[in-house]
Formats: structure tokens, C-alpha cells, sequence
């Protein structure tokens, strides 16, 4: 039976992200069965891969200072996620990251309680946000 998703849908991934420009190729794969791992526990079993506009929020919660650029470990993340949250990643309309070293961390208001949990939970962590309202907070 196939089942679709509710949006929106927020998951933890622990560790390092990795970046596309990795020059371990089985790193960049890794990192992307992370991905797809850290979805199991809030997808429904059995289903599809939705076809509608996608907005994704990248949190990055790092140990330390990062050492690469925040812009290269969007690309593995969204790969992943293609043909098993979307048909493709065409279908990402917009995409928010940021990353949160030590130190400077914003003081979220109404954190959702997975956004609470990533706040909390031992460091680097990367917290992922799918919404299919790509206009979402947008005024």
C-alpha cells in the first residue's frame, strides 16, 4: 500500500555532513545513507516519493568551527532525499541553511520540538525541514 507524506516532515541527521567536492566518493555515499537512515523513523512505510513543489531547511550544528563552506554539503543532502521524499530535485523550490558554530547559536523562539532535540543533543548534527509550501514564511 502507498502512503503519502505529511508535510511538514523534520529529522535529525548526527554527524558530519559531507560535502560533494569529498574526494572519497564512498564518503559522499555514506553520508547519503545517513540521509535516507535518519528519514526511516518519521516517513510512513510504504510511501511514495511526492511530486509537488519541496522547501528545504538545512540547520547545521556543528562540534567546532566548520572547516568547509556551508554551501557544499546542500547538494549530497538533496541528492539523498530525491526519489524517496521527491520524484527529483528539480522539484526544491527553495532552500534555507545555515550553520550554528558554538557561540552562535540563535535563541529560537518556538523551536518544534525536533528542532529542540537537535538544539539539546550532542554536536554535529544536522537538522532537516521538507515542507511542500515552498511560499512558506515568505510575507
Amino acid at each position: 500500500m502507498s502512503v503519502e507524506i505529511e508535510f511538514p516532515l523534520e529529522f535529525l541527521v548526527a554527524g558530519t555532513p559531507v560535502s560533494l567536492s569529498a574526494k572519497r566518493r564512498e564518503s559522499v555515499d555514506q553520508w547519503k545513507a545517513r540521509v535516507i537512515d535518519a528519514t526511516r523513523a518519521v516517513l510512513p512505510e510504504g510511501h511514495f516519493a511526492t511530486e509537488g513543489p519541496v522547501a528545504a531547511t538545512l540547520f547545521y550544528f556543528p562540534a567546532a568551527e566548520m572547516a568547509g563552506d556551508i554551501d557544499n554539503i546542500v547538494k549530497p543532502v538533496l541528492d539523498a532525499l530525491g526519489k524517496h521524499v521527491y520524484v527529483d530535485d528539480r522539484q526544491v523550490h527553495r532552500v534555507l541553511v545555515q550553520k550554528f558554530e558554538p557561540g552562535n547559536v540563535f535563541g529560537f523562539g518556538t523551536p518544534s520540538p525536533i528542532l529542540q532535540d537537535a538544539l539539546n543533543r550532542t554536536k554535529p548534527i544536522l537538522y532537516v525541514r521538507l515542507s511542500n509550501d515552498p511560499f512558506e514564511d515568505l510575507t
